[in-house]
């Protein structure tokens, strides 16, 4: 057994062969918009691959932006970034010419269930799962599989309000968790602060992390995603938050959100562990290959 598997972004969608011990064979990524001049550019690029490797796969995992129906395969919303993408079929397009069966759904879910069974919440049959980049993006694991909500749109951690009268978000609502907690809030507040643009791996330098500029806007981003966590604590009572993002990689702001999270609880709620995600950026492919595989099995019957 081999899966192709993709993660779709809205800059870059990677991509990989999979195989049946969920080794990667190899992986690659190629910027989205690659196919920007065709009707619907993520569609004509995935079709690309699959026929460059057609014959070397017997199922297509794909984690995706966007609101995904995964019964259907369609996505129905949230990825407004990506041109002519809502709304597209994505298991109507590629099973008839491939096939082959095709599993689809968001990408942080495809990321917790990579982190469910071959990363940091192995094991755990509860656990939430946020990931902090442009946006924030969230997903609740319970029972061993996950939650997806009445309308396939579950587990959007970044849209919950945090503050009243607060910052308009990219949704068109004030307050948003993600207008103050994303990666990307973070970095153009230090960028603005110091005067030239910096990343997430620029700012944690060692000698940079001497700045006191810069250690203030950490620390203000840091209470900023401890707030939205302290929240989740409450609302879920959760054992284990898995957190993914490249920037959540650094041990200094791990082990400082720990703490800010763990002074505002009370006793019931002080267990929870909160880890950084171990399969950095290809916890959606793995987890596209995983649904993928079990698709396969009931494909076969």
């Amino acid at each position: 057994m081999k899966i192709m598997a993709f993660d779709v972004g809205g800059t870059a969608i990677k991509f990989g062969l999979v195989d049946e011990n969920f080794e990667v064979l190899f992986s690659e990524e190629f910027p989205t918009d690659t196919y920007k001049d065709t009707d619907n550019m993520v569609l004509r690029a995935m079709e690309a691959k699959l026929k460059e490797y057609e014959g070397q796969y017997d199922a297509v995992g794909i984690s995706t932006a966007g609101q995904v129906n995964v019964n259907t395969g369609v996505i129905h919303d949230g990825v407004g970034n990506i041109p002519n993408y809502n709304y597209s079929d994505l298991c109507g397009t590629f099973e008839p010419e491939f096939n082959v069966p095709v599993a689809v759904d968001n990408d942080v879910n495809c990321a917790a269930i990579g982190e469910a069974h071959f990363g940091a919440a192995r094991g755990e049959s509860d656990f939430l799962c946020l990931t902090y980049g442009t946006g924030v993006g969230g997903a609740i694991f319970i029972n061993g599989d996950v939650y997806r909500g009445s309308k396939f749109a579950g587990g959007e951690f970044g849209h919950m309000a945090t503050h009243k009268d607060g910052r308009l978000c990219t949704c068109g609502r004030i307050g948003c968790y993600e207008a103050y907690a994303a990666c990307r809030v973070f970095t153009t507040a230090v960028s603005e602060r110091m005067g030239k643009p910096m990343n997430g791996r620029e700012i944690f330098e060692p000698e940079n992390l001497k700045n006191p500029i810069i250690m203030e806007e950490i620390d203000k981003w840091e209470d900023e995603i401890a707030l939205g966590l302290r929240n989740l604590c409450y609302i879920f009572n959760p054992s284990l938050i898995v957190l993914g993002g490249g920037i959540m990689s650094e041990e200094l702001l791990l082990g400082h959100i720990r703490e800010k999270v763990n002074a505002q609880l009370e006793d019931n709620y002080k267990h929870v562990r909160i880890e950084k995600a171990q399969l950095r950026n290809k916890a959606g492919m793995m987890g596209a290959a995983y649904l993928a595989s079990e698709k396969l099995k009931k494909w076969s019957k």
